[in-house]
């Protein structure tokens, strides 16, 4: 079959034959519309709605200070509620600071034993299963003592200051 030639009569017989289908087609999507309860003439959203054209620089700014001074408004408003919601800051006692003091350098001593023991099992590659421990015990650290009296506590700092 030899290829068909487009002349300018049969885009033009197309195009009517196009139109035609597409009225028939937006007759029936009416009729569709209205067994639904919409209005007739409204269509798809995008045909309603028209393109929002685009505003110039100038306009912006002026946008722009509106809104900065809409929120200036706002912002000093509510400064004085929350200076009243502010809570009064806390502080730490010195016998709690102490403990926390002492607390630390207990867990960095623990620290320091373990690598040292780390350190001494990699040049001894041999060594007992009880060497870490022993090692630990010998360096004096290991689980804190049970609290002592309040006269035994006051030697013992008076003795350490």
């Amino acid at each position: 079959m030899p290829p068909i030639k487009l002349t300018s009569e049969i885009v033009a017989a197309a195009i009517t034959g196009f139109e035609v289908e597409r009225d028939r087609i937006q007759v029936r999507i009416t009729e569709i519309r209205q067994l639904l309860g919409r209005p007739a003439g409204a269509t798809a959203p995008s045909e309603i709605a028209k393109p929002r054209k685009k505003r110039s620089a100038a306009v912006r700014r002026r946008m722009k200070i509106a809104q900065q001074l809409r929120w200036k408004k706002i912002k000093q408003g509510a400064e004085p509620a929350q200076a009243e919601t502010a809570k009064p800051k806390r502080t730490m006692s010195a016998s709690a600071r102490k403990r926390i003091a002492a607390a630390q350098k207990r867990r960095w001593a623990l620290k320091k034993a373990a690598d040292a023991v780390k350190k001494a099992a990699a040049k001894k590659p041999a060594a007992k299963k009880g060497a870490a421990k022993t090692a630990a015990n010998k360096a004096g650290v290991g689980k804190p003592k049970k609290a002592a009296s309040a006269p035994d506590q006051a030697v013992a700092q008076g003795a350490s200051q």
